[in-house]
């Protein structure tokens, strides 16, 4: 097969499930040796992300009938001809918004929503590509003031938090930082750093009482999330280590937070 040149319109592709599985190699490929196309896929997986969670709340809720109706063309036509392709466009726009958000393109007949276990590791996911990369502002709360920085985050998350001690896997505490979850929820972010500079992220919110475990990874080349919810707590431990490291690293730190909960 004859490699092509691709472009950012292919990444945007990428990202919607459309890329062709023959191509997603070479494309890869390209990501890998494009580190400015590779970073904007970083930055639109955020974006996503956080336009998730921002409209968390309506994406729960059924796309309204005259809505509906007025993308199938059903509504009464009342006003006026371009005020009516107004409104047409608006509203192909917002379910068309509604579906993406929650993780398929939707279907006329419906708008079907990607997993609640997808929306934590993207969540998460997005709070490490924005944060991890920063110098000087990565977190609130710097792992010195350690005692403050659990306590201020338990309180606010509404959850018993420690801070799991991951020096036996080569990672000491940078420190951490309070993000809006979802509608009103909010979320702990613990980043962490080894020797050479490589930083991993535990991501920490309230869930009241579903149980799964799993990895995600939102795009080829990006970081990967391992997340659990179970006990109450919902996490994602998130990083560009190879898979088996990162598996160890959330092994230990959630076995550690669990371990919390009664002590």
């Amino acid at each position: 097969m004859t490699r092509r040149d691709f472009s950012e319109r292919d990444i945007h592709m990428a990202l919607d499930g459309e890329l062709p599985g023959e191509e997603r190699m070479a494309y890869d490929a390209w990501l890998e040796a494009n580190p400015e196309m590779k970073a904007k896929s970083a930055r639109y997986i955020a974006d996503r992300a956080a336009m998730r969670a921002a409209f968390a709340g309506v994406m729960d809720e059924p796309v309204p009938a005259r809505l509906r109706q007025v993308v199938l063309g059903e509504a009464p036509a009342k006003a006026s001809a371009w005020r009516s392709r107004w409104w047409l466009s608006a509203a192909a726009a917002v379910m068309l918004a509604l579906g993406g958000l929650g993780g398929y393109v939707a279907g006329i007949d419906g708008i079907a929503r990607g997993d609640g276990d997808d929306q934590l590791a993207e969540q998460a996911i997005a709070a490490h590509v924005i944060y991890a990369a920063e110098k000087r502002h990565a977190v609130e709360v710097p792992a010195s003031d350690k005692d403050h920085l659990q306590t201020w985050l338990s309180n606010r998350v509404g959850l018993k938090l420690v801070a799991p001690d991951l020096a036996a896997e080569g990672f000491d505490l940078v420190g951490g930082r309070l993000l809006p979850a979802g509608g009103q929820g909010k979320a702990a972010m613990l980043l962490y750093e080894d020797a050479k500079g490589e930083r991993i992220s535990l991501y920490v919110t309230a869930e009241s009482s579903e149980t799964s475990k799993g990895t995600y990874t939102a795009a080829a080349g990006g970081p990967e999330a391992v997340y659990w919810l179970d006990k109450g707590y919902a996490c994602a431990v998130v990083g560009s280590l190879p898979p088996e490291r990162l598996s160890d690293v959330a092994k230990s730190a959630y076995g550690q937070l669990v371990a919390g909960i009664s002590s």
